[in-house]
Protein backbone atom coordinates (compact mmCIF):
# COMPACT_ATOMS: atom_id res chain seq x y z
CA UNK A 1 0.00 0.00 0.00
CA UNK A 2 2.69 2.24 0.89
CA UNK A 3 4.48 1.76 -2.49
CA UNK A 4 2.60 4.19 -4.26
CA UNK A 5 1.63 7.64 -4.21
CA UNK A 6 -2.39 6.50 -4.33
CA UNK A 7 -1.26 3.90 -1.85
CA UNK A 8 -0.04 6.31 0.36
CA UNK A 9 -2.83 8.61 -0.28
CA UNK A 10 -5.27 5.39 0.83
CA UNK A 11 -3.39 5.56 4.49
CA UNK A 12 -3.75 8.88 4.94
CA UNK A 13 -7.38 8.69 4.10
CA UNK A 14 -8.19 5.93 6.37
CA UNK A 15 -6.24 7.33 9.04
CA UNK A 16 -7.97 11.39 8.59
CA UNK A 17 -10.92 9.36 8.36
CA UNK A 18 -10.54 7.44 11.27
CA UNK A 19 -9.53 10.54 13.86
CA UNK A 20 -12.96 11.83 12.57
CA UNK A 21 -15.31 9.16 13.40
CA UNK A 22 -13.49 8.95 16.99
CA UNK A 23 -13.76 12.49 17.35
CA UNK A 24 -17.57 12.27 16.85
CA UNK A 25 -18.87 9.22 18.45
CA UNK A 26 -16.11 8.61 21.29
CA UNK A 27 -14.83 11.85 22.25
CA UNK A 28 -17.82 14.17 22.03
CA UNK A 29 -19.68 12.06 23.59
CA UNK A 30 -17.68 11.48 26.61
CA UNK A 31 -17.72 15.67 26.83
CA UNK A 32 -21.07 15.96 26.51
CA UNK A 33 -22.41 13.40 28.51
CA UNK A 34 -19.39 12.65 30.67
CA UNK A 35 -18.23 15.76 30.90
CA UNK A 36 -14.49 15.10 30.37
CA UNK A 37 -13.72 18.12 27.78
CA UNK A 38 -10.17 17.00 27.74
CA UNK A 39 -11.28 14.01 25.35
CA UNK A 40 -12.26 16.50 22.64
CA UNK A 41 -9.12 18.98 23.28
CA UNK A 42 -6.58 16.26 22.42
CA UNK A 43 -8.76 14.10 19.68
CA UNK A 44 -9.60 17.27 18.12
CA UNK A 45 -6.10 18.41 18.04
CA UNK A 46 -4.81 15.11 16.47
CA UNK A 47 -7.55 15.35 13.96
CA UNK A 48 -6.62 18.51 12.99
CA UNK A 49 -2.67 17.29 12.12
CA UNK A 50 -3.82 14.31 10.44
CA UNK A 51 -6.70 16.60 8.60
CA UNK A 52 -3.41 19.10 7.29
CA UNK A 53 -1.76 16.15 6.44
CA UNK A 54 -4.65 14.48 4.69
CA UNK A 55 -4.98 17.76 2.93
CA UNK A 56 -1.56 18.26 2.18
CA UNK A 57 -1.47 14.46 0.66
CA UNK A 58 -4.60 15.58 -1.65
CA UNK A 59 -2.84 17.87 -3.67
CA UNK A 60 0.80 15.52 -3.51
CA UNK A 61 -1.55 12.66 -5.09
CA UNK A 62 -3.61 15.00 -7.61
CA UNK A 63 0.12 15.61 -9.09
CA UNK A 64 1.49 11.92 -8.67
CA UNK A 65 -1.55 10.16 -10.21
CA UNK A 66 -2.19 13.19 -12.72
CA UNK A 67 -6.31 13.38 -11.40
CA UNK A 68 -8.53 15.23 -12.82
CA UNK A 69 -9.69 18.57 -10.63
CA UNK A 70 -13.12 17.10 -9.77
CA UNK A 71 -11.13 13.97 -7.99
CA UNK A 72 -8.95 16.77 -6.44
CA UNK A 73 -12.45 18.53 -5.00
CA UNK A 74 -13.86 15.19 -4.43
CA UNK A 75 -11.67 13.61 -1.66
CA UNK A 76 -11.53 17.37 -0.17
CA UNK A 77 -15.20 16.81 0.15
CA UNK A 78 -15.33 13.65 1.71
CA UNK A 79 -13.14 14.86 4.91
CA UNK A 80 -15.93 16.36 6.08
CA UNK A 81 -18.50 13.17 5.97
CA UNK A 82 -18.29 10.59 8.28
CA UNK A 83 -17.17 7.24 6.78
CA UNK A 84 -16.76 9.33 3.34
CA UNK A 85 -12.86 8.45 3.23
CA UNK A 86 -13.83 4.49 3.79
CA UNK A 87 -16.01 4.93 0.46
CA UNK A 88 -13.28 7.02 -1.22
CA UNK A 89 -10.80 4.22 0.06
CA UNK A 90 -12.73 1.16 -1.67
CA UNK A 91 -13.08 3.19 -5.16
CA UNK A 92 -9.14 4.27 -4.51
CA UNK A 93 -8.59 0.70 -4.29
CA UNK A 94 -10.05 -0.40 -7.31
CA UNK A 95 -7.88 2.32 -9.20
CA UNK A 96 -5.24 1.35 -7.50
CA UNK A 97 -5.71 -2.42 -9.35
CA UNK A 98 -5.97 -0.41 -12.45
CA UNK A 99 -3.21 1.11 -12.66
CA UNK A 100 -0.74 -1.40 -11.05
CA UNK A 101 -2.25 -3.43 -14.08
CA UNK A 102 -1.16 -0.83 -16.36
CA UNK A 103 -4.28 -0.37 -18.22
CA UNK A 104 -4.64 3.55 -19.46
CA UNK A 105 -7.60 5.40 -16.88
CA UNK A 106 -10.48 6.71 -18.76
CA UNK A 107 -12.12 9.79 -16.70
CA UNK A 108 -15.13 10.00 -17.68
Amino acid sequence: MLKTALGRFRLMGILEGGSLLFLLFIAMPLKYFMDMPMAVTIVGMIHGVLFTIYCLAIIYTTFAVKWPIRFFFGAFIVAFIPFGNFILDSRLKKLEGKLTMGSRLQYN
